[in-house]
């Protein structure tokens, strides 16, 4: 197709998201209540007396929790109109194996969102407790402040736990290939670990807990994308054996 085409065909994909996201974010509406009562239930929060400073600090909550919610479906949704838009470009055996990828990607975001809370969230609020009242602070949080410090975290690591998905459809699409990955592993390394030490607490322990199983994801993507790579390039040599001509 012409460019301008294929721009109209990927605003179609993009529209179709957002339409997901707002719907996603109704259903993460009705449903933010019960997902705020439970969690109000687990430690550390239950033991807190939390506070309203602003007016508008209830609604904001209900809002963040629809949000996360709603990125449930969302995700496989665009991983989905992602897959729609490079169809065409795709061999029916890639179009098969490229759309498996779409319920993993819940898979994914869901262990994302189970490490992040139930790991992550946890040593990050008690070493910033434990700050506090070595200084001798009163600890009096808000609401807004508690939830907002909790999504900053599990959001981008869930986010982050697809990456060896994205990497693996890069690959079939022949963007990007091990060696490539091979050779941005000090770069990549370095990027992990700074966002392991960003959104944990500046100790060592933590830094090493989160940072290293987000250096095994990016190690892991590596793996998968070099069998790809070798599927495409066992391919590839049976194209040339069968037609005597290299496959583009």
């Amino acid at each position: 197709m012409p460019l301008f085409e294929h721009l109209g065909e990927l605003r179609k994909r993009i529209i179709a998201v957002l339409v997901v996201l707002a719907l996603g974010l109704v259903a993460g509406l009705i449903c933010a209540d019960p997902v705020y009562r439970y969690l109000m239930e687990q430690p550390p929060v239950n033991e807190m007396a939390l506070h309203a400073f602003s007016l508008w600090d209830g609604i904001g909550i209900y809002m963040k929790f629809a949000f996360v919610i709603a990125l449930i479906p969302v995700v496989p949704f665009a991983f989905y109109q992602l897959w729609s838009f490079v169809k065409p470009a795709l061999k029916p055996q890639e179009q098969r194996a490229a759309l498996r990828y779409v319920p993993y990607a819940v898979v994914m975001f869901l262990i994302g969102l189970s490490f992040s809370y139930f790991i992550v969230l946890p040593m990050a609020f008690s070493f910033t407790t434990k700050v506090s009242r070595h200084l001798g602070l009163e600890e009096t949080y808000g609401i807004t402040q508690y939830f907002t410090f909790m999504f900053n975290i599990i959001i981008p690591i869930s986010l982050l736990f697809e990456l060896p998905l994205l990497i693996m459809f890069l690959t079939m699409l022949r963007i990007v290939t091990p060696a490539t990955l091979r050779k941005m592993r000090r770069v990549a390394y370095f990027i992990m670990i700074v966002i392991g030490v960003t959104i944990t607490p500046p100790d060592v322990v933590s830094d090493i807990l989160v940072s290293i199983p987000l250096v095994v994801l990016y190690e892991v993507s590596v793996f998968l994308s070099a069998r790809i790579y070798r599927r495409q390039q066992r391919a590839d040599a049976r194209f040339e054996e069968d037609y005597g001509v290299q496959r583009i």
